[in-house]
Parts: structure tokens; sequence; C-alpha cells
């Protein structure tokens, strides 16, 4: 057995148990009062309240919060909206130990511990490296600790980092076969236009994510990233078979009510038929690594073929990629028709597409077949997955 059939493999193993499991997502506002930018005391006893009586019920809860910027920017004295990227990087690094402090102390009031597990980008796209985060907060799970998760801001650019804890506690929730993912926030969930205009109606229940990404896109209370970061993220769990909850974060019980039906909500329906773990870790992606165009009739043979990608179907390389990286797969017509794991770097790709007659031993150096992407880390886009833009800038023309 190779190494990614080890991590496909691995993909698929059962968490913990048969218990049902939760991954909650606080944004900063919750966390932080403004304009002091103090932790948030009061709501972080009723959510940790909340998460104890659910742990008592049988559930395992991990939860994704955000804050340490928001209360590193206040150990700075520094103003957030002229903080830049090494000041942010400052604030969080000094935010971190007060908003783990704060969840610490109030989590042993009720009975149980918590861990700190900072992951990067890489820690999500890369496939060994999500494993071995998978497994921590498996064995964190099984311990009874309650895992908190967030981005490691303190190392993170602009270029490199998930950029939205949405998403990531999304891909928390890939990573542990969630049954639900709560994303607490300062509205009641997602309206059909900003709520602040009059006639704003709340969206109860949303089975196709995509209908609504123009309401989410403005710069809005509903955009900026806000609320369209948190549709990407109800797309994301639905695929891994994840219903999503979108709610505002009360003082009491603020995710049992909205669980239970208790108060108003937006409710992301998951897919009956959820994808594979490989294949939801293949096709959710949170950064494009690499893209390709095939020609048409290699890209419509996708569909229902028993065959991968060969370098010689390749049109243009559009993106920069290193062996084992995801490539999004585009045809000629510019439509986005599958997304799967690279045998080769794209100077490789390109070198075999532009000798096709030749040896791989004699341009590579070593023995490898000229598929590109196998099928079996392979997966075709439906209907429900996100698409990405291709990319305009070509790095390499393959065939005219």
């Amino acid at each position: 057995m190779n190494a990614t059939e080890t991590d496909a493999a691995g993909f698929g193993q059962v968490m913990t148990g048969d218990k049902p499991r939760i991954v909650v997502k606080v944004g900063s506002s919750l966390l932080a009062n403004t304009p002091d930018l103090r932790p948030r005391y009061a709501f972080m006893h009723g959510l940790l309240s909340d998460i104890a009586t659910l742990r008592d019920k049988g559930y395992e809860v991990v939860l994704a919060s955000s804050g340490s910027v928001a209360l590193g920017l206040n150990v700075l004295n520094t103003d957030g909206e002229e903080a830049g990227v090494q000041e942010k990087q400052a604030a969080a690094a000094c935010g971190q130990p007060v908003l783990l402090n704060a969840y610490k102390q109030i989590a042993q009031e009720h009975g149980f511990d918590i861990a700190q597990v900072l992951v990067t980008l890489e820690d999500l796209e890369d496939s060994r490296r999500f494993l071995n985060t998978k497994n921590t907060v498996h064995k964190l799970l099984e311990l009874g600790v309650l895992p908190v998760v967030n981005e490691n801001d303190t190392i993170t650019t602009e270029e490199i980092r998930v950029g939205d804890n949405d998403r990531l506690a999304a891909k928390v929730a890939q990573m542990i076969q969630a049954q639900d993912l709560v994303i607490l926030t300062s509205v009641d969930g997602l309206y059909d236009r900003n709520p602040d205009e009059e006639g704003a109606e709340l969206i109860a229940t949303v089975d196709d994510v995509s209908e609504y990404l123009a309401v989410t896109s403005g710069t809005n209370s509903l955009g900026t990233g806000g609320m369209f970061t948190k549709m990407q993220a109800a797309n994301m769990a639905q695929n891994a078979g994840c219903e999503t909850i979108i709610s505002r974060g009360i003082i009491d019980e603020p995710i049992s009510a909205a669980l239970e039906n208790r108060r108003p909500h937006t409710r992301c329906v998951a897919k009956s038929t959820p994808q594979s773990a490989w294949a939801v870790w293949l096709t959710d992606r949170l950064q494009m690594a690499g893209s390709l165009v095939l020609t048409q009739e290699a890209a419509d043979a996708l569909e229902g073929g028993s065959e991968g990608i060969a370098c010689t179907d390749v049109v243009s390389i559009h993106t920069a990629f290193q062996k084992a990286d995801v490539l999004h797969i585009y045809d000629e017509r510019g439509v986005e028709r599958a997304r799967g794991l690279s045998n080769f770097s794209s100077d490789e790709a390109a070198l075999i597409a532009l000798n096709p007659d030749r040896e791989i031993r004699d341009l590579l150096g070593y023995k490898a077949e000229k598929t590109l992407v196998n099928r079996k880390n392979l997966v075709i886009l439906e209907d429900h997955h996100l698409p990405w833009d291709e990319p305009d800038e070509k790095l390499r023309v393959i065939a005219a």
C-alpha cells in the first residue's frame, strides 16, 4: 500500500465511539467587549456552561474560537484598524494566554479542562498534517478534554493563512465527522437582504448555499467576509453530512437553544448522502494550490470514466504546484470539473506534456507513470460544490 492509499484509509477512520459531535464557532465580537477589548466573561460563562450541559448529555464538543488578536490589541494598546500584519501577529501572541486563561478558569468551574490546538493552513491542507491534527483532537475528545481550536495567527501572513474561523471550524467538523456545526455570531442568522433594511426576513432553512451567495457578498453587515464565509463553511459542512446552524450568540444556552429550535436561527441542511472523508478533503479546499485546463474532450471524459488525467491531456497550467498538491481542474470553457491529487509538480507535468514520446526516466531522472492524477485520487465536482473561478494568468501553454 503506498502513502496515498494509507492517507486515504486514514481519512476514513471513525473517530470516537458513537457519541454525537458538535463543533461550535465563536467570533471575536462575542468574546471581546468594545471599545476596551476585554474578555466578555458573562458570555464565556454562558457558553461554557452550555457546553458542560451538552457534555453531560453525551455530546463531544470542539470549540473553534476567535478573539486572540482582539484581546491582544488591548494588551498592546494598539488600534485594530491601524494595525499591520506584524502588530496583529504580536497581538495574537499576547491575546492567546488571556483568552485561554479565561476559558480554562471557567471550564474548571464546570468540572472539565481545555486544551489549545493552534493550526495553520498547511495543517488543514496537507494530508499528513491533517491526519496528525485529527489524531490529536481525537485523543483529546477520548480523554474528555475540550479542544479549543484557533488559527496560529502569531506566525501566519495573508498569503498563507486560513483567513477566517468559519471555514476553519467547518474543516474541524469534517475532521471529526461532526453532526452539527454551530456558528454563533452577532445576528440571528442569514437574511434575504441587509437585516437593517425594512422588510428583511430571516431565512430559516438553506438547502442550496449557492442561491444565497449574492446576498452575502456586499460590504454591509452581512458582507465583508462575515456571512459570506459562513455560507462557504456551511457548504463545506453540508458535503460532509454535517448540519450547520447560524445563530445569535446570546448568554443563556447559546448552543442548546438553537439546536433545540427554541430561538431564531438559520439551518443549513446536510446532504443526505455525504461524500467519503477522503473525497471531502480533496474537494473542500481553503486555498488553491494549483490549477490547470484540460482539453474539452479529456474533461468531458472524466465523468463516468475509469481513467485518471494524463499530462498530455493538459492544455495550460495556471498556478504552480508541487507533487501531492490538490489541483483544481478546468475544461476549455472555464468550468471547474474536478479536483485531484497531483503525482508531479507543475514543472514536471509541463516537461512530460511537451515531450510525449520520451520516457519519464529520461525526463525526470526517475521511473514513473505518465498519469498526472490517478482516478482514485480524483473527485468530480457536483452541483452542491462551490466552484472556484479559473485564474487568469497562464504559467505555461502546453497545447495550442
